[in-house]
């Protein structure tokens, strides 16, 4: 009893400090942004806010791999470093996926909330960064073209939010616009998992069962679409047909009872 209570207090702390220590690395950076902003040119700041968020993302989750009781298995993402101009497009079950996408590649954009431009923890990076916001498709498509001319990638998530219906939200048409107008390949990426934790709706301070386990994977990259209706069909019935597979590998009694929605998950995690 005492060993099991013990553990819970320090599963509480593992998730509660970890997110203190990303504020601070956040908030650290917002103001470090905020001063050299005005005095770098565009092309210094883009590579350089890039580069600090991708460190600063792989600390906060490699200091939570530490604890033992979130385990992180990103390594196929480091097949993407150095690649031409591509559209990286993974599916969004969490709050963490952003996370742990930019925390391996040194040179990708991404298309985020126009709102989080004027956060306190996210904005000034964000904008040092020279990250694109939603404000419309027009406005992104152009910055994204431009994106590719410096040989940089693009994360964008087709699904627009987290997903909510399993195995995965309707797809928005943006990620096939981009892609036929700036001529670039889509590739997707698959996120795995055990738990909704910090899922659509899930509130920030409520503890999930850990450990935590995800797991990203390479899948099937698209050329850039002629048609983008029939495209967008085509990249939802791939996601779909690829996470319920996934599922069918679940071990026996791996899935939490957290769990609101049908996420998938492998059984070799590394730790």
């Amino acid at each position: 009893m005492l060993e099991s209570g013990l553990i819970v207090v320090y599963d509480y702390l593992v998730l509660y400090l970890g997110l203190i220590w990303l504020g601070l690395l956040c908030l650290g950076w917002t103001i470090i942004a905020t001063v050299l902003y005005p005095l770098l040119p565009t092309h210094i700041s883009r590579s350089l806010g890039r580069k600090v968020i991708m460190q600063g993302f792989h600390t906060y989750l490699a200091s939570l791999s530490l604890s033992r009781r979130c385990n992180f298995d990103l390594s196929a993402l480091d097949a993407l470093r150095d690649q031409p101009p591509m559209i990286i497009a993974p599916n969004h079950p969490s709050l963490l996926d952003a996370v742990m996408v930019i925390s391996r590649l040194p040179n990708v954009s991404c298309v985020i909330k126009a709102e989080l431009m004027n956060n306190v923890f996210l904005g000034a990076g964000a904008r040092f960064a020279h990250y694109i916001p939603n404000e419309s498709i027009r406005k992104m498509v152009a910055l994204a073209i431009q994106d590719f001319k410096h040989g940089q990638h693009l994360l964008l998530f087709p699904e627009g939010t987290r997903t909510t219906h399993s195995p995965i939200n309707p797809f928005k048409g943006s990620i096939a616009l981009i892609a036929h107008q700036a001529q670039v390949p889509v590739q997707t990426v698959l996120i795995e998992t055990n738990s909704a934790y910090l899922s659509k709706g899930w509130p920030l301070f409520r503890k999930p069962t850990l450990p935590l386990h995800y797991k990203v994977r390479l899948g099937k990259r698209f050329d850039p679409p002629e048609n983008t209706q029939r495209f967008i069909a085509e990249l939802e019935h791939y996601f779909s047909h690829e996470l319920i597979q996934g599922s069918a590998f679940l071990p026996a009694g791996s899935l939490s009872h957290d769990l609101t929605y049908a996420p998938t998950y492998h059984q070799d995690i590394s730790p």
